[in-house]
């Protein structure tokens, strides 16, 4: 009796294991295209902006990191015209920290949530002096500890700053990849690795700025501007409102 006892709770255990393995391999909604289609999709938007950019303005990895950080829940155009004048005089962390709290909360309180995000951007400042000597590192983990800094943001200077293959899922792309149906998740984590194992390698380095851009420009929230679209004839979005894509030619 006493075995038949040890083995049931053998078994308990051994399921129990299984169903915690299988939930770190969360099974991901899959994509509605062939990997054909996902490839045409990115050859496309190659095309059309052959060396994409972000629109943040920035003149080194600090500048970036803190111009994503003051981005969230703003523009990036409100961000530009903040951060001018700001990284004019301080586009260092020491620089940063001899402004003062006080005078950086000045130069960005046209920004929503100024106030934390001065108070973020010295901490930040003050952990990249101490911890990494004045330097952004080039290490997701090491990014993320820092004040402010979350995985999006993380991911951003990881691939801007330092050509890393990352996936920044923003409200655009988040929008994009269930609209789409090209990598649909419940969350931006799902999306971002959803996309990141449905983006050709070959097209992963600018991927998110092609969909950032195209969700921006494009694929917009209210109404997207079907006509515009490069990929309308291979979009399965229920929204869509032609099967034309327009022209293929690069942007300026």
């Amino acid at each position: 009796m006493e075995k038949a006892k040890t083995k049931s709770t053998a078994n308990r255990a051994t399921n129990g294991a299984k169903r915690k393995s299988g939930a770190r391999r969360k099974r991901l909604p899959k994509s509605a295209y062939t990997e054909a289609e996902i490839t045409e999709i990115f050859r496309r938007f190659a095309i059309q902006r052959p060396e994409p950019k972000g629109e943040l303005e920035h003149v080194n990895p600090y500048t970036l990191l803190v111009a994503v950080v003051l981005s969230a829940q703003a523009t990036d155009a409100g961000v530009n015209k903040a951060t001018r004048p700001l990284f004019a005089v301080a586009d260092t962390p020491q620089k940063m920290l001899d402004l003062g709290e006080d005078r950086v909360r000045e130069y960005i309180r046209t920004i929503g949530l100024y106030r934390n995000k001065a108070k973020n951007v010295i901490a930040l400042s003050r952990a990249l002096i101490a911890d990494h000597g004045g330097t952004v590192p080039a290490d997701r983990d090491a990014l993320t500890k820092l004040p402010g800094v979350g995985r999006k943001t993380a991911n951003v200077v990881l691939n801007m700053a330092f050509g890393q293959p990352t996936m920044a899922v923003d409200t655009h792309i988040f929008r994009i990849g269930n609209r789409m149906r090209l990598a649909p998740g419940k969350t931006v984590d799902d999306v971002e690795q959803n996309l990141l194992r449905t983006v050709p390698e070959a097209y992963l380095q600018h991927a998110h700025h092609w969909l950032i851009l195209h969700g921006r420009y494009v694929c917009k929230a209210r109404k997207p501007d079907c006509p515009a679209c490069v990929v309308a004839d291979l979009c399965k979005s229920k929204e869509k409102t032609t099967d034309v894509p327009a022209a293929l030619v690069p942007l300026g």
